[in-house]
């Protein structure tokens, strides 16, 4: 087990964290019972948000008698002051505390900056000035945004996805955010499912000192798993690191990490979903991706007009419409019985 600090915060936390996204998907008892272990399993850093619906009232409520002992990272979509400033105290009243240690600009479009007549970064701040939020954050899913980010010397940590399949450039930030002592908190660290080995995702971190990977936790059973790496942590041995290659080598490139940010669509097309069916199918399996709804999903691609909304939308630069087509085009073939999964 190995500890990581987030760059100039000083934050030092075990090399595993919670990613409060999933809960929103369990009921109250469940995920208050899911956080509570966490804790008890030796999590102390916690990542929500106030666009995943009741995730922050759900940390709030599981873990506000041990507040003094962990570490709540959220963060705001606002693009007002006005709206920042709301946002922020419907944060603090849900999470059950008068401070938040990581407050983070949410999947940032541009990188605010004093005096760049937003006013959003002096939000921060004032905030920061106040005490209520002790580091200033920002979180990206457009790679040069967040080398921005990182270069501007304003923001002491950057969430980006971050994972064994990540490209050249990715590395880059990771390094660069180590000499600009810039913590580096890594989402998507399953490359939103694509992944389906923890052990090797794991592994593959604990090549980065500066990384926290927030693994998003939706079930008893997983978060179990990622326990059992805190002091059973998988090594990077010659074995994993030709399992990661021959990862890398299927899966790298032009792929859809179904994060959503290209909805919705015109047509009602499920995107996110229906633009990696391949790969799930293969990775992922479940009878539920046949099923009579998700194959209704499917065929509305049909119905794609082009307008490429979702391709000036999509961080990662796909050309969705495209992608879509090759997708639905496996799919008939796997209905039909020409392909197997």
């Amino acid at each position: 087990m190995r500890d990581v600090t987030l760059g100039s915060t000083g934050i030092t936390v075990k090399q595993n964290a919670f990613g409060a996204l999933p809960i929103q998907r369990d009921d109250f008892d469940t995920a208050i019972a899911i956080l509570k272990r966490a804790y008890e399993g030796g999590i102390r850093f916690f990542d929500t948000a106030r666009a995943y619906s009741d995730s922050e009232e759900k940390v709030g409520l599981a873990l506000s008698d041990v507040r003094s002992d962990i570490f709540i990272a959220t963060k705001s979509m606002a693009h007002t002051p006005s709206d920042f400033k709301s946002q922020l105290e419907t944060s603090l009243k849900l999470l059950k505390t008068d401070y938040i240690d990581i407050y983070q600009f949410h999947c940032a479009n541009q990188v605010y900056r004093p005096g760049d007549g937003t006013g959003m970064y002096e939000c921060m701040l004032e905030a920061k000035a106040e005490g209520k939020i002790r580091h200033i954050g920002i979180t990206a899913h457009k790679i040069e945004i967040a080398f921005e980010a990182v270069e501007s010397g304003l923001y002491e940590t950057l969430q980006y996805p971050f994972s064994y399949l990540a490209s050249s450039r990715e590395i880059e930030l990771v390094k660069l955010c180590r000499s600009k002592n810039v913590g580096f908190i890594a989402m998507k660290g399953l490359a939103g499912g694509l992944i389906n080995n923890s052990s090797a995702a794991m592994a593959f971190m604990t090549q980065y000192d500066n990384v926290l990977p927030i693994w998003g936790v939706q079930h008893m059973s997983e978060l179990e798993e990622w326990l059992s790496f805190m002091d059973n942590t998988p090594a990077l041995d010659s074995d994993m690191m030709a399992f990661i290659k021959a990862e890398q080598d299927n899966l790298a490139g032009d792929f859809c990490r179904g994060c959503g940010y290209c909805m919705p669509c015109p047509k009602g097309i499920m995107i996110n979903q229906c633009a990696r069916m391949s790969l799930m199918l293969r990775r992922a399996p479940s009878s539920g991706w046949l099923s009579s709804n998700m194959q209704e999903e499917m065929m509305k691609i049909e119905d794609c007009i082009d307008c490429r909304q979702c391709v000036s939308k999509c961080p990662y630069s796909l050309n969705t419409p495209e992608l879509l087509r090759k997708n639905l085009d496996d799919y008939k073939k796997v209905l039909a019985g020409e392909v197997k999964v």
